[in-house]
C-alpha cells in the first residue's frame, strides 16, 4: 500500500516558510519521497502500518495552509499515468535482474 500526501501551505512570512520547511523535513525523515512538489508519498505495510502513519503526520501538522493523504494499493499506484515529464529514479521498476540478495 502507498499513503500520499498532498499539501498547500502558504509561504509568506518567515513562521510559515519555517513551518512549511519542518513539515517538509519530517516528510522525508518518515520516509517519504517526493513525488512532485507538494506531492510525498510512501510505503505501508498494510493498515496498522497505515494508522501509524497517519498518527505520525497528524501530530506533526504545520498550524497553517491545506494538507491531504490518500491511501491507494500498489496496484493503483503503478496504474498513474505520466502526463508530462519523465519518471524519477525512485519510481524507476526494478527487474529480478537488478535485485541483490544478501
Amino acid at each position: 500500500m502507498r499513503l500520499l500526501v498532498f499539501f498547500d501551505l502558504p509561504t509568506l512570512t518567515r513562521a510559515e516558510k519555517r513551518a512549511y520547511t519542518l513539515f517538509r523535513r519530517f516528510l522525508l525523515q518518515d520516509g517519504y519521497d517526493m513525488i512532485q512538489w507538494s506531492v510525498y508519498g510512501r510505503v505501508v505495510n498494510g493498515f496498522d502500518d497505515m494508522e501509524t502513519h497517519i498518527k505520525r503526520l497528524s501530530a506533526n501538522l504545520p498550524p497553517e495552509g491545506s494538507v491531504r493523504c490518500l491511501q491507494i494499493s500498489e496496484k493503483q499506484f503503478a496504474q498513474m499515468k505520466l502526463l508530462v515529464g519523465l519518471p524519477k529514479i525512485q519510481e524507476k521498476k526494478v527487474n529480478a535482474a537488478q535485485l541483490l540478495l544478501l
